[in-house]
């Protein structure tokens, strides 16, 4: 161990510490889509207290899976200069404190979304949290050139969990926005996937970059954004969202299909990648915020 290594480990834990465990941009991106689907299931007919147990809970589940993620995958991370000097690679803190904060924030958040939002939010978040901990990054991650579609099912959990605070049922609405969302992760996973691909190399993880290259990811990322601009228009065909949801989805998304074609004759694939990378994250915020700006109202 050199004298850098030395000083990281004998830095004391603090909360912050704690807190980029729970991974706090994964868990705002994902609180934006289940705060628009409680905002569709609401129609403008807002419950306040139950809003913000909903954001509690979801806030709790999700930081959950990160951190749990973060303990599973400590041993991986040290083989990627992004994530090498998270908490668990650099030796920081101890592998059981990570488990069992995980492990508590999950029991929490479960509780809070069964007793305080309702039982369908709660067995919605721990599907979510059970096909991201143990499917997808226990299992899938390691062995399977398709991870990223098996946890894209986690990954479109919020937005559902949010409505179904409302709904109490998986009608039209919940299962439109889940598609929105599965669709939406395997793009926006695969820029990465691309920009990072000697890293994700090295550590081991058969991405479909790693193992098929990227003009065949670049093919699979242009079907699913196809795919995403006819699936993300049935939010108005159903009658949840205006006019103005209906132009903005579309035009973002054939936007998105532009940037996608364009990464076959790209240069520069790294700044590509990235460019679309950022891109897919604009669309996801623009998209869901015009959600609740248009949702019909009651």
């Amino acid at each position: 161990m050199n004298s850098i290594d030395k000083a990281v480990v004998m830095e004391p834990v603090t909360w912050r510490d704690f807190v980029q465990l729970a991974k706090p941009g994964i868990i705002f991106s994902n609180l934006i889509t289940a705060f628009g689907g409680f905002w569709v299931a609401s129609r403008w007919d807002i419950d306040w207290a139950l809003l913000v147990f909903m954001i509690i809970g979801t806030i709790l589940v999700i930081g959950s899976g990160c951190v749990l993620n973060n303990y599973l995958d400590r041993d991986m991370d040290t083989k990627m200069a992004r994530t090498k000097k998270r908490a668990l690679p650099t030796g920081k803190m101890e592998p059981n404190v990570v488990l069992w904060y995980g492990i508590v924030m999950g029991i929490v958040g479960m509780s809070v979304l069964w007793f305080l939002v309702t039982p369908l939010s709660a067995l919605l978040g721990l599907l979510g949290l059970f096909v991201y901990v143990w499917i997808y990054t226990a299992w899938f991650k390691r062995t399977s050139v398709w991870s990223t579609v098996v946890g894209a099912i986690s990954g479109a959990v919020p937005p559902i969990i949010g409505y179904c605070a409302v709904n109490e049922q998986l009608d039209a609405g919940a299962w439109i926005l889940f598609a929105i969302l599965f669709l939406w992760q395997m793009p926006h996973f695969w820029a990465l996937g691309i920009r990072r691909m000697e890293e994700y190399r090295a550590a081991g993880f058969p991405l479909l970059p790693v193992v098929r290259g990227s003009f065949v990811t670049k093919i699979s990322m242009m079907r699913y954004v196809v795919l995403l601009v006819p699936t993300s228009a049935l939010l108005y065909l159903y009658g949840y969202v205006g006019m103005i949801y209906l132009v903005a989805a579309i035009v973002m998304g054939i936007y998105w299909a532009y940037l996608c074609l364009k990464g076959f004759s790209a240069k520069d694939e790294e700044a590509w990648a990235k460019k679309t990378f950022i891109f897919s994250i604009n669309y996801l915020t623009i998209l869901f915020l015009i959600i609740v700006i248009d949702t019909v109202h009651v």
